[in-house]
C-alpha cells in the first residue's frame, strides 16, 4: 500500500482523535464556568450521578452484565462518609476513602456470590443481596433508619481547605468527578478492560484462552463498586445527609435508566443520561406534571427512536463516522 493510501485509512482516525480533543476542552471549559452560571448544587447534583452512572456502565456497557444491586453501593458509599465524618470527626477526604473501600468491600462480598450466575439470575442476586444492605439500613441504629444520618459537616479538605464554601466544594467534587473518570477510561483502554469486552462478546471462547474468567468479572464489579461509592460519598457531603433513597431500589433503576438513555457501552453516555435525567428531576419537581411519567416518556421515546441511546446513536449516525467516532457494537 502506498503512503498516500495510508494517509487516508488514517485521515478519518486522526480527525476524530481531533474533535474528541476538541470537544473534551470545550466539555471541560463548560464545567470550570458552570457555578458562575447555573446553581452550583444542582451541577454537584449532575456530576455525582454522572459519575454514578458511568461507574455502572463499567460492568454493564464493557462487561455485559447487569445489575440491579448498585444502589447499595452508592447509598453505602454516603452512609460511610456521612458516619465517619459526623460522628468521628473524620476529614472528608478520609472520610470519602472510607466511603470508596466500604462499597468496595460490598462490592466483594456480592460480587463473589453473584458472578456464579449469568443473565436474569445475575440481576436478582444482585437485587435481593442490595435489598437485604436496605433492610439493614432500616434497622441498624447508627444509619439512624428513617431519619438518616443528616447534618453532615463538610469540614476542611485537607485541614485548611474550607468545603463549606459553595464554589470551593464545586471544584472539590469537579475534581472527583475528572478523577473518577480518568479511572474508568484508563481501566476500559487497559488489557484488562480488552478481555472484559472479550468476555461480553464470548465468554466462552475468553475461557479457551486460558484466562480465568471469574477474576476478571469479579475485578470489574468491585471496581464499578469502588467508583459508585465515590460518587454516593461525595453526594453525601455535597447535600450534607444520607438517607434511605440513596439504598433503595428505586435508585438503582435510576442508574439503569441513565445508563440506556445516554448509551450503553459508550464513555460520555452515561453522563449525558445523567444530566438529562437530573435535569428533568429538577425542573419538574415544582410543576404539576408527573415527574415519573415524563421521564417514562423520554425512556420509551428514546427506546424506541434512539435503541443504542443518544450518544451511541450518534456514533452511529453518519455525522459520527465522518467525524472518525469508533461505535461500540
Amino acid at each position: 500500500m502506498s503512503d498516500a493510501s495510508q494517509t487516508m485509512d488514517n485521515a478519518p482516525g486522526r480527525r476524530g482523535r481531533g474533535v474528541r480533543i476538541v470537544m473534551l476542552l470545550a466539555l471541560l471549559v463548560a464545567l470550570l464556568i458552570a457555578p458562575f452560571m447555573l446553581y452550583p448544587i444542582f451541577v454537584m447534583n449532575v456530576l455525582c450521578f454522572a459519575l454514578f452512572a458511568a461507574a455502572f456502565n463499567l460492568l454493564l456497557g464493557y462487561t455485559g452484565f447487569l445489575s440491579f444491586g448498585h444502589a447499595a453501593f452508592f447509598g453505602g458509599g454516603a452512609y460511610f462518609t456521612a458516619n465517619a465524618v459526623k460522628e468521628w470527626g473524620w476529614s472528608p477526604e478520609m472520610g470519602i476513602a472510607l466511603g470508596v473501600l466500604g462499597a468496595a468491600a460490598l462490592g466483594l462480598v456480592m460480587g463473589l456470590i453473584a458472578i456464579r450466575r449469568q443473565g436474569i439470575y445475575f440481576a436478582m442476586i444482585t437485587l435481593a443481596l442490595s435489598q437485604m444492605f436496605f433492610f439493614y439500613a432500616v434497622q441498624s441504629s447508627w444509619t439512624h433508619g428513617e431519619d438518616g444520618i443528616q447534618s453532615v459537616p463538610r469540614g476542611k479538605l485537607f485541614g485548611f481547605i474550607d468545603l463549606n464554601n459553595t464554589e470551593t466544594m464545586y471544584f472539590f467534587v469537579l475534581a472527583i468527578f475528572l478523577i473518577g473518570m480518568g479511572i474508568i477510561w484508563r481501566f476500559v483502554n487497559s488489557p484488562f478492560g480488552m478481555i472484559l469486552k472479550s468476555i461480553r462478546e464470548n465468554e466462552q471462547r475468553t475461557i479457551s484462552l486460558g484466562y480465568a474468567v471469574n477474576r476478571y468479572k469479579l475485578g470489574a464489579f468491585v471496581m464499578s463498586a469502588a467508583l459508585a461509592g465515590l460518587a454516593g460519598a461525595t453526594k453525601s457531603l455535597v447535600f450534607q445527609f444520607a438517607t434511605l433513597t440513596d439504598v433503595a431500589w428505586q435508585m438503582s433503576g435510576e442508574v439503569i435508566l441513565m445508563t440506556l438513555l445516554g448509551g450503553i457501552g459508550t464513555l460520555i453516555g452515561p453522563i449525558v443520561g445523567a444530566a438529562l435525567v437530573v435535569t428533568l428531576q429538577n425542573y419538574l419537581a415544582t410543576s404539576d406534571v408527573p415527574v415519573t411519567i415524563v421521564i417514562g416518556a423520554v425512556f420509551m421515546i428514546c427506546v424506541l427512536v434512539f435503541r443504542r441511546g443518544l450518544v451511541g446513536e450518534f456514533y452511529r449516525s453518519r455525522l459520527g463516522r465522518r467525524l472518525g467516532f469508533d461505535p461500540e457494537p
